[in-house]
């Protein structure tokens, strides 16, 4: 098997998430026992030279439960000790979840 096909074989599931300057990428993964883990990778464009800038992390099944715990933890922590303002960024219309026409563009909605 080439490498091409390993490649494809371990993608199983992404979703992309934009917010302001940075994308956000979940991507669901396999490894060769097709075992699943995720990889988080943020991306962010240098506006000096126009490079993206990459940072990934990788998450085993085995460590979901404390990091989404932890994950919990900070956020509630950042809502109790500051005001947390929700920022709204403008549809993009390039984004397949963007109905043109439509005044109403899907958005994700992630709560803790």
């Amino acid at each position: 098997m080439g490498d091409f096909e390993n490649k494809e074989r371990e993608e199983v599931f992404s979703k992309k998430v934009r917010a302001g300057k940075r994308t956000y990428f979940f991507d669901v993964k396999a490894t060769r026992s097709d075992d699943y883990y995720i990889t988080i990778t943020e991306s962010k464009k240098r506006f000096e030279d126009g490079q993206f800038i990459k940072h990934k992390i990788f998450l085993y099944k085995e460590d979901f439960e404390k990091f989404a715990e932890g994950l919990k933890d900070v956020v509630e922590y950042i809502k109790s000790n500051q005001d947390v303002v929700e920022k709204r960024y403008e549809p993009n219309f390039e984004d397949a979840g963007y109905a043109e026409g439509s005044k109403i563009a899907q958005r994700d909605d992630f709560s803790f």
